[in-house]
């Protein structure tokens, strides 16, 4: 049973800037045909939202597992899930980073949830997650790891 479920795809913003591949590439190639600027602009761009959303990540807390990205985290091994937003979010991702730190973040999404981890094989001290819920996503971890047998 899938408790929460995220896909951190990009802000209409990326997708805006990226548009700029468009009159790049049309410069480039108008000089040599027309069909070929606007084909060209035409699959540029098209692979450039394929990319943003199809490379987009899915965090996702089901059975028992913290799933990010293709990182699987057991529940067993999570000690505590915190959500951060603002001036405390930028701190966790820059100042009060630890570099050991497992990451999936993405500059378009600010708020974090750190994940810290009750492993002691694990080098890992914790992860940091983008979310656009934080709060959700943490409390999903936290309920769900207190429904999974130690």
């Amino acid at each position: 049973m899938t408790t929460y479920r995220e896909r951190l795809t990009a802000s209409p913003w990326v997708f805006i800037a990226t548009a700029l591949v468009i009159p790049a590439s049309l410069l480039v190639f108008l000089p040599i045909s027309m069909l070929a600027g606007v084909v060209v602009a035409a699959v540029l761009y098209g692979g450039c939202l394929l990319l943003l959303t199809w490379g987009s990540p899915v965090i996702e807390v089901a059975g028992g597992v913290l799933s990010a990205g293709r990182a699987r985290l057991p529940l067993t091994a999570v000690a505590q899930a915190t959500a951060f937003r603002g001036e405390e979010a930028t701190l966790e991702r820059g100042r009060r980073l630890d570099a050991r730190a497992w990451l999936l973040i993405r500059g378009w999404v600010s708020p974090v949830v750190k994940v810290q981890l009750d492993d002691p094989n694990d080098p890992t001290p914790y992860w940091i997650l983008s979310s656009r819920r934080p709060e959700q996503l943490a409390a999903a971890i936290e309920s769900a790891k207190a429904a999974v047998p130690a």
